[in-house]
């Protein structure tokens, strides 16, 4: 024996399971709780659909309504909501311990913007060769930068050396 197909949405007509309903017409007018079967017919004589629109609901609440109509409408609100969402990207930054000043105010300004495009960053910082030995030079750079951040972002993970590199984490307020 093979079972129907689950149809998503909202059930409509027959596949309406209560006995009793509570019934809104197509102008908005609440016609008060009656029979499925009799609202079933309400809504076929002007041409309209009976969708169930707040089952869970006491009695269940049923719109006359059109329903290829009513997918099609929830279908756009939710292609719309999709499309607004923003996602939050980790974005990098990389820098050496002897930066430069000029390069360090250009790292900032990439920092700054992706902060205001609602993205986190992750600060990088390599050390190489003998540099590994004064690791407080790579602990102040990146004081330096929380403390240049620190009116538009938050610290999310704390500096912290993973091998040859320290890393932090920081994220819009």
């Amino acid at each position: 024996m093979m079972t129907p197909p689950v149809k998503s949405g909202p059930r409509y007509n027959q596949m309406i399971t209560s006995d009793k309903v509570r019934v809104i017409d197509e102008e908005g007018e609440n016609l008060g709780v009656m029979y499925t079967r009799e609202a079933i017919e309400q809504a076929a004589g002007v041409g309209l659909d009976l969708v169930e629109v707040s089952p869970n609901a006491d009695p269940p609440v049923c719109k006359f309504l059109d329903v290829g109509k009513f997918r099609y409408e929830a279908q756009k609100k939710a292609n719309l909501a999709r499309k607004t969402q923003k996602t939050q990207e980790i974005k990098e930054i990389k820098m050496r311990p002897n930066i430069d000043d000029h390069d360090y105010d250009v790292k900032m300004r990439a920092i700054h913007k992706f902060i205001g495009e609602g993205d986190k960053v992750k600060v990088t910082l390599r050390f190489r060769g003998r540099e590994l030995s004064h690791q407080q030079l790579g602990m102040n750079l990146l004081k330096r930068v929380q403390d240049d951040t620190a009116e538009v972002a938050k610290m999310e993970a704390w500096p912290r050396m993973e091998g040859r590199q320290m890393l932090m984490v920081i994220s819009p307020k």
